[in-house]
């Protein structure tokens, strides 16, 4: 199937996307309310997400250097990359928002 950080990548991958889709009902939940109240959670929330997929991240680009892998798991890898800084537009969308203290 792979090689040695499979393993790791797919578990950390799939940690990242649970932590992702509660980011994501957090940021729902904040854009909703849109107070400042909620901007702390959908942050930090947000935070932690992205670092669970820099993690996950880091054994992708293990794994592209040791280049024993499938089809499947080079596309996983690419949407891996390619929603690490997605992410990171998010994290600064919620920043930027605060920084500006629009909140009424």
């Amino acid at each position: 199937m792979g090689n040695a950080s499979t393993g790791f990548f797919v578990t950390f991958s799939l940690l990242a996307g649970v932590v992702g889709v509660v980011s994501a009902i957090s940021g729902i939940n904040h854009i909703w309310s849109w107070t400042s109240q909620s901007l702390p959670s959908a942050a930090s929330i947000a935070t932690l997400a992205w670092t669970l997929t820099l993690l996950a991240m880091g054994f992708a680009w293990k794994e592209i250097e040791l280049q024993i892998r499938n089809a499947r798991l080079k596309t996983m890898e690419a949407f891996l990359i390619i929603l690490s800084v997605t992410q990171l537009l998010y994290i600064i969308a919620i920043h930027g928002a605060a920084a500006y203290n629009i909140y009424t």
